[in-house]
Parts: C-alpha cells; structure tokens; sequence
C-alpha cells in the first residue's frame, strides 16, 4: 500500500514565528514530557528556548492538515561552524571537550533539539526530517555532524548496560573523539564487555541514538550528567562518507529544506 504524505511541508524557519512553532514544539516534548528546564525557558508562553537558538538553523515538518498555528510536528536545529563562532562556541562545548572535531579540518554540523509530535512518533515524520537533513549536509558539504542525544533521568545505575555497549562497540575514533568535561562527566565503562547482556542493552538505547548507529554513528568518551535537562547524554558524531551503502539510499532521500 502506497503511504500519501503530501500533507507534509518541510522547510527552514525564515520568521520569528517559525522559531516560536518550534519552541512550542520542544517545551512540549523537552519540557512537558521530559520535565527539562532552563534559563531562557517561558513556562508561561511555553516557550523551550535558549541562548543558541538565534545561531541554529531550524528545520520544521509541517502537517498542513491541521490548524494553522498548531502545524509544526517535527523539528531539528542544526548549526554550522559559522554559528558557532557568532555564539562564541558550539552548543556541545558546555558538555564536552570538541578540541578533536575543531582541529579536523572538516566542515563540521552540530545537531540538537531533535523531536516529534507525540501522535507522530512511529511513523513516517522522522523519515522526512532526515531527508532534510540530508538536503542541509549535500548543499554545504558537510563532512561530520555531531551532537548530544539523551536517556531519560539521572540514575546511572539502569543504564549500565547501555552505556556499556555504546563504550564498547561504538567508540569514536580518537581524531574525532569528544570528551565528556569533567564537571558532568559519568563513566561508560561500567560493565565488561564479555558480561554484558547485550540484547537488553540494545533494547534500552533509545531509538533516536540507534538511528545513529545505524548510519555509522559513535559516541564520545564518557557521558555527561546534564540535570537541567534531567538527563543523562552522549555525544553522537557520524562521518558523513562512513554512512553504509544499504542505509544511505533511505536517508539520502530527496528533500526539500
């Protein structure tokens, strides 16, 4: 059966409106479902905001079926290096050492903020997202992307096995390897690779960061506490020309960003 998806628009925020959509968005995945926090955050107007938000591009999935100030289902910001050194650093750099990804030489994207709609997660909306991300990485020659994805809460302890795998199996190579800073830093290496019960540490990856995986994603040294957020993260980088063959037709789909 033939899925019809016309009713999708994706583009990049142009207006301050379009920025709101997504904070709207994000304060009722980040701060609502999750139970986030921050400075510039607007309980009020619920608003997620941050400092770096001017600096990012936000790319927005749109379901013109519905009303029209309640649109925007999907979003994703992203920032080129450009961005970063109007806001004086990448958004990752509270969390982690970059020093590795900045002394590559390479053109550089940093991800974040990446969520759904509650009523859209499962089905083809995330898909769309990646296409227009891809569009992004083809049309300013990305070369790594990177950026922090979360488990949810702040005990370490049910996710040991997890973070274990990702120690173990996914490390970044050492020339684009970040670091967790040392005032949130939390150990990965918490289990054995040989005592890990690893189809339950799978099933315990979020889904987010085994979508990562599967295009050929790693993860930093350590992980970061980050209990504004409450929230335990990683940091995901992936080599753009180290995407696999049999997943890159399906993510490098044609978009429209």
């Amino acid at each position: 059966m033939q899925i019809d998806d016309s009713h999708f628009d994706l583009s990049l925020a142009a207006t301050e409106a379009d920025l709101r959509a997504a904070q709207r968005l994000r304060y009722a995945v980040f701060v609502e479902e999750l139970g986030g926090d921050g400075a510039l955050v607007d309980h009020d107007a619920r608003l997620e905001a941050d400092r770096f938000d001017p600096h990012f591009d936000h790319l927005l999935l749109r379901d013109r079926r519905r009303d029209e100030g309640d649109q925007v289902i999907g979003v994703y910001r992203v920032m080129r290096a450009a961005g970063a050194q109007a806001a004086g650093q990448f958004y990752s750099e509270d969390e982690y050492d970059l020093s590795p990804l900045r002394a590559s030489g390479r053109r550089l994207l940093e991800l974040g903020r990446s969520c759904v709609h509650r009523d859209y997660r499962g089905g083809t909306a995330m898909m769309h997202l990646w296409a227009g991300l891809a569009d992004y990485i083809a049309a300013h020659e990305i070369e790594v992307m990177f950026g922090v994805a979360s488990f949810h809460g702040l005990d370490p302890a049910p996710l040991e096995g997890p973070l274990s795998l990702l120690h173990h199996r996914h490390l970044a190579p050492p020339a684009i390897r970040p670091r967790a800073r040392a005032r949130g830093h939390q150990p990965m290496d918490l289990i054995p690779e040989q005592d890990l019960d690893r189809p339950a540490a799978i099933r315990a990856i979020p889904a987010l960061i085994k979508a990562y995986l599967r295009l050929g994603g790693f993860v930093g040294e350590g992980a970061y506490v980050d209990r504004a957020f409450n929230c335990i993260d990683v940091c995901l980088v992936m080599d753009v020309a180290l995407i696999p063959d049999k997943h890159r037709a399906i993510y490098c789909r044609s978009g429209s960003a």
